[in-house]
C-alpha cells in the first residue's frame, strides 16, 4: 500500500475554521456559524476530531453544514471559490480518516461498473433531490456525502435535520420545536431520542402530558417527531437541491407529489460485519453480528410502521446498489452515471 504523506492537522483545522467564517460572512446566514466563539478553542476542537476515529463522523456533519450554506450563495464566482476550498478540505479530512480505519466496502472479486439511464422525471421548475436508504455497514453515508459533494447538492441526514430544526430557534409552541424530544444519552453527548411518550424531568408529569396532547393533538412523541421532520423535508424540497439519508424521505416526498430519485444501498451481511469490525475493533464479531441484526430488524419495523412499505425491497426503489461490488468511490461514480440526463448538475 502506498504510504501517504502526513497531514498538518493544525493547518487543516485552521482552513476549516476560516472557511466557516468566510461562508458565514459571504452568505449573511441567519443560522449562525458552525464554529463560534474563541478561535483557538475551536481549532483545538477540530484537531481533536481529526485525531479521533469517531470524530470523523462528527466533523463530516459539521462540514456538511458549511457546504450547505455555501451552496446558497448567489454570486457564482464567490461560490465557486468557496466550493473549491470545501472540496479540497473534505478530501483531506477523508484521507485523515482513512488513517484510522479502512472505511471502504469494496469486494474486489465483484468490482465492475454498469450504467442505467433513468427516464427523465424532473421539470425545469423541480428541485433535484436524491433520497438514499441504507443498511448499516454498507458505506451508504459516505456514498451519500460524497455524491452530494460531486453533484454540488446540499446534504442532509438525521443529525443535520435535527441541527437545522434547532437553529430555526422557534418558540416552545411552534411545530418546529423538538429539542425536548431528545435527552443526552450516549458517551459523545449527542442528543438521542428516548422513545418515551412523555418527559417528567422538566415539569410535573400531568402538566407535560397536557401540553404534549394539545401541541400534537394526542400523538405520541415518536409520531410527532416523524411529522415535524416530514414537514421540514417537504419545505426543503421546495427550496433547494439535496441528497438526504433515510428519514423516510422517499415516501414523504412521494405523498407530497415532489419528484425525486430513490436509492437503496446495501452489501452482503458478511462484508458489512467485516467493515464494522474494521471500524470498531473493540467489538467482537459476535457483538457486531448481533448489532447489525438488531439494526436491520429496527429499520424493517419502523419503515413498515411509518410508511406501510417493506424496507430494502428492490421494488420500492429506483436504484438498488450492492456497494461491495463497486466500493465507495465506485458507487458514487455509478450513481453519477445513472443520474446523467436525469439531474442537471
Amino acid at each position: 500500500m502506498e504510504k501517504k504523506e502526513n497531514i498538518d492537522l493544525r493547518e487543516l483545522a485552521e482552513r476549516i475554521y476560516n472557511l466557516d467564517k468566510k461562508v458565514y460572512v459571504d452568505t449573511g446566514s441567519s443560522l449562525g456559524r458552525v464554529y463560534s466563539g474563541d478561535k483557538e478553542n475551536n481549532i483545538q476542537y477540530i484537531i481533536d476530531l481529526l485525531e479521533s476515529k469517531k470524530g470523523a463522523y462528527v466533523l463530516r456533519d459539521e462540514l456538511a453544514l458549511i457546504g450547505n450554506m455555501s451552496k446558497t450563495l448567489q454570486n457564482s464566482e464567490i461560490q465557486e471559490d468557496l466550493m473549491q476550498e470545501f472540496l479540497e478540505i473534505t478530501k483531506l479530512t477523508r484521507e485523515q480518516a482513512d488513517r484510522y480505519t479502512r472505511i471502504d466496502i469494496l469486494d474486489e472479486s465483484r468490482a465492475m461498473l454498469n450504467s442505467m439511464p433513468l427516464k427523465t422525471r424532473f421539470s425545469d421548475q423541480d428541485k433535484k433531490i436524491i433520497c438514499i436508504g441504507k443498511t448499516r455497514g454498507a458505506g451508504g453515508t459516505e456514498i451519500g456525502f460524497a455524491l452530494a459533494n460531486e453533484l454540488k447538492l446540499s446534504y442532509y441526514d438525521q443529525g443535520l435535520l435535527k441541527e437545522l430544526l434547532k437553529r430555526l430557534e422557534a418558540g416552545k409552541s411552534s411545530v418546529w420545536d423538538v429539542s425536548y424530544l431528545y435527552e443526552q444519552k450516549n458517551t459523545e453527548g449527542s442528543p438521542v431520542y428516548t422513545g418515551r411518550p412523555f418527559s417528567d424531568e422538566d415539569m410535573p408529569f400531568f402538566k407535560q402530558m397536557k401540553e404534549d396532547f394539545v401541541r400534537y393533538h394526542g400523538l405520541p412523541k415518536r409520531d410527532a417527531l416523524f411529522f415535524v421532520q416530514s414537514r421540514l423535508i417537504e419545505d426543503l424540497a421546495r427550496r433547494e437541491n439535496f441528497v438526504i439519508m433515510g428519514r423516510y424521505a422517499d415516501v414523504v416526498l412521494t405523498n407530497a407529489g415532489i419528484p425525486h430519485v430513490n436509492v437503496f444501498i446495501s452489501a452482503p451481511f458478511e462484508k458489512r460485519v467485516e467493515r464494522i469490525r474494521t471500524m470498531y475493533p473493540e467489538h467482537t464479531e459476535k457483538q457486531v453480528r448481533k448489532m447489525l441484526k438488531r439494526s436491520d430488524a429496527r429499520h424493517v419495523r419502523n419503515f413498515r410502521f411509518f410508511t406501510g412499505k417493506e424496507w430494502g425491497k428492490s421494488e420500492n426503489y429506483d436504484i438498488t446498489i450492492n456497494s461491495a461490488s463497486y466500493g465507495i468511490s465506485g458507487s458514487v461514480a455509478l450513481l453519477i452515471g445513472m443520474l446523467e440526463g436525469e439531474i442537471d448538475y
